[in-house]
């Protein structure tokens, strides 16, 4: 469902073309926050998303129904894959080893595979991107509203304040951009 109370706004569209979901802002500007009914506490989620150039989304995990989250960006060019907290306070996050640059494995203009393991109520978290792990991340705490354990899984389709992709802008892309996902599957851990 649509979440009718986060800031992205409400009215955007989501159909089903060639097996994909396609989320569109309308009218421009508008984007918005597509949440799964269930909540989740520990999971592993997989999916493919294809961003168009300069779209700014993510994917939250976690979420309330106002967008407060863990998030894990989805902008190109840019910090695909970075861990961000969505309205939440995130303190930074311990990395265990490594963390691989998402410009030697992300392919602009074609699907990405990502899988997203959370566990814990101070999540440790782990992001694969096209099969490389990305980075594993254990949260110091837990940063939700409330100290809350568990939420629902979001799609973000970001609002903008501008009607081009100009540098300065929120960077929602062009009006006729769209944010596609696809294979979406999740499964709930313990």
């Amino acid at each position: 469902h649509w979440s009718r109370t986060n800031h992205h706004g409400t009215t955007a569209l989501a159909r089903v073309e060639d097996g994909a979901l396609v989320l569109q802002p309308r009218p421009f500007g508008q984007g918005g926050l597509l949440l799964t009914d269930t909540s989740y506490k520990d999971f592993e989620l997989t999916l493919e998303c294809r961003p168009d150039p300069g779209y700014n989304s993510g994917i939250f995990l976690r979420s309330t129904e106002g967008g407060s989250a863990y998030q894990i960006e989805l902008v190109r060019p840019g910090n695909a894959g970075a861990l961000l907290g969505e309205q939440l306070k995130l303190t930074p996050p311990q990395y265990v080893g490594p963390r691989a640059d998402v410009n030697t494995v992300w392919k602009d203009g074609e699907w990405n595979r990502m899988r997203v393991r959370m566990e814990g109520e101070a999540p440790h978290i782990t992001l694969w991107i096209n099969d490389t792990k990305m980075w594993e991340a254990i949260e110091p705490r837990n940063d939700q509203i409330g100290g809350a354990y568990g939420g629902m899984i979001g799609l973000q389709l970001h609002w903008s304040a501008t009607y081009t992709s100009a540098a300065g802008g929120s960077g929602s892309g062009l009006p006729w951009s769209v944010q596609r996902f696809r294979n979406i599957g999740i499964k709930e851990l313990r």
